[in-house]
């Protein structure tokens, strides 16, 4: 598979410098023909460097880079895996895919199950489809870390959850991958009645064993729009309901030992649970310490203390030093679950400010209300919640967004949504960007930090910033 043509080369960088151009094709790296952007990871990192470049003229250029082993070159491509993406062969009742509307864009239909894109943008996969090859490409490049869906240690029931007769023993996958120096940031999908209860003990204690191959383990909710809980109550006889306040607390309990036995052993929390659990159950969530730098973050885990630790950072700067509004009234509209937190904190800006901070909790009408995260919410459904709430200036989750920060997930871009409004809209992800907003107007949403969904997206031609080879 030859790679497509570059996207685009970062300014000033050492392929700028030597001449290399957007539309130019990368034919060789270190007498090899890369098969992805991996390849040009693993290849580039080196103190001499040569490549064959076929130019957008036809002709081709030989050059050799003489450079620090950790400099990149600066070439950047929309598509990070070359050959196509590698798909799912599970038949999980509970995939959340299962359950999507119809009308939507078709990459979010795609069920991806690439070890590749685990690595460059941290898509779970479950390891099902791993050839011999790829072992031996995982052996000679150390793709670390890996995240990796675990649902349960036990390998028929993971057989029958997974609907794969065939799936290998995800122990003895995750020790082979520790014998390779690989770690993993696992999941753990919760879905009552199945691996639950003595079921989630045992794989949370299996897992921790595996430390410090298995890096976290994320436990999370499954989420079930109404059409997958009902193929599931049908087909197979499993309520795939939301926690209630009492399973949740169960759930919290439940974990809470292995927490404070990682921490003994490990000097590390590694079982992290989801923000929904504990806003479900009514509990505080931990402090920062306890989620081990947030390598879970886009798994809904650590959101809530993030979003807390923001404000009490942004709240003693404003106690200093009061800032005047341009926009003094404003409306937050954002997803049902985080609505009472955000509210809470919003009460506190305007006693600092003096401004008119209005928060909208939108239910999710294209996936169903149980389905409460902001980053699962069509535009149409926030603009549904937003009428009669007239403040001059709304206020979105980031995180409604695709990477790209061009389109909701109905497909509804940011500009047709403005319009709709008829107001400035400001799309944020933390009480900073609140206060800017208020203070100096919106702008244009940023490209996410975070690269996992970049190949949900629509790729943008004129300017890519999707996988960066460094």
């Amino acid at each position: 598979m030859s790679s497509p043509p570059i996207s685009r080369v970062r300014p000033g960088s050492l392929a700028d410098l030597a001449g290399i151009r957007p539309g130019d094709q990368l034919l060789r790296i270190a007498g090899r023909e890369p098969r992805d952007v991996i390849d040009v990871l693993f290849l580039q990192a080196d103190a001499c460097v040569p490549v064959t470049i076929a130019k957008a003229d036809g002709t081709v250029e030989e050059l050799v880079f003489e450079k620090h082993p950790d400099e990149d070159l600066g070439l950047e491509w929309d598509v990070a895996t070359w050959d196509g993406i590698r798909l799912c062969n599970n038949n999980c009742f509970f995939c959340f895919l299962k359950g999507l509307p119809k009308g939507l864009r078709r990459t979010l239909y795609l069920k991806d199950d690439d070890y590749r894109l685990s690595f460059l943008h941290g898509n779970f996969v479950t390891l099902t489809n791993l050839r011999e090859e790829d072992w031996e490409r995982l052996a000679e490049q150390r793709l670390s870390p890996l995240h990796v869906s675990v649902h349960t240690t036990d390998p028929e029931l993971r057989r029958r959850m997974l609907k794969n007769p065939e799936a290998p023993d995800i122990r003895e996958q995750l020790r082979r991958l520790g014998s390779l120096g690989i770690q993993c940031h696992t999941q753990i999908v919760v879905c009552p009645g199945v691996n639950d209860g003595d079921q989630l003990r045992r794989s949370l204690g299996e897992l921790l064993e595996l430390h410090p191959t298995v890096l976290t383990v994320a436990v999370v909710p499954v989420g079930a729009s109404p059409l997958l809980e009902e193929r599931a109550a049908k087909r197979d006889g499993l309520p795939l309901e939301p926690p209630t306040r009492e399973y949740a607390r169960g759930i919290v309990a439940l974990v809470r030992p292995f927490q404070r036995e990682a921490r003994r052993r490990f000097g590390r929390t590694v079982v992290q649970l989801a923000d929904e659990y504990y806003l479900a159950a009514g509990e505080p969530v931990p402090g920062a310490a306890a989620y081990d730098g947030f390598p879970q973050y886009e798994n809904g885990i650590g959101m809530v203390r993030c979003l807390l630790d923001g404000w009490y950072r942004l709240r003693a700067r404003l106690r200093r030093r009061p800032l005047a509004m341009r926009y003094p009234r404003a409306v937050i509209v954002t997803g049902t679950l985080v609505a009472p937190v955000i509210a809470a904190v919003a009460e506190e800006f305007a006693a600092l400010t003096g401004a008119a901070l209005e928060v909208v909790p939108a239910p999710n009408r294209a996936f169903g209300e149980r389905v409460n995260a902001a980053g699962l919410i069509h535009g149409r459904d926030y603009l549904a919640a937003l009428e009669g709430h007239e403040a001059p200036l709304v206020l979105v989750p980031r995180t409604s967004l695709d990477y790209y920060g061009r389109y909701f997930l109905d497909s509804m871009d940011v500009g047709e949504f403005a319009r709709h409004l008829g107001r400035p809209v400001a799309f944020v992800d933390s009480w900073a960007d609140v206060l800017e907003a208020m203070t100096a107007g919106p702008r244009p949403p940023r490209r996410n930090a975070a690269a996992n969904g970049i190949h949900w997206s629509v790729p943008e031609p004129a300017a890519p910033e999707a996988v960066v080879a460094r």
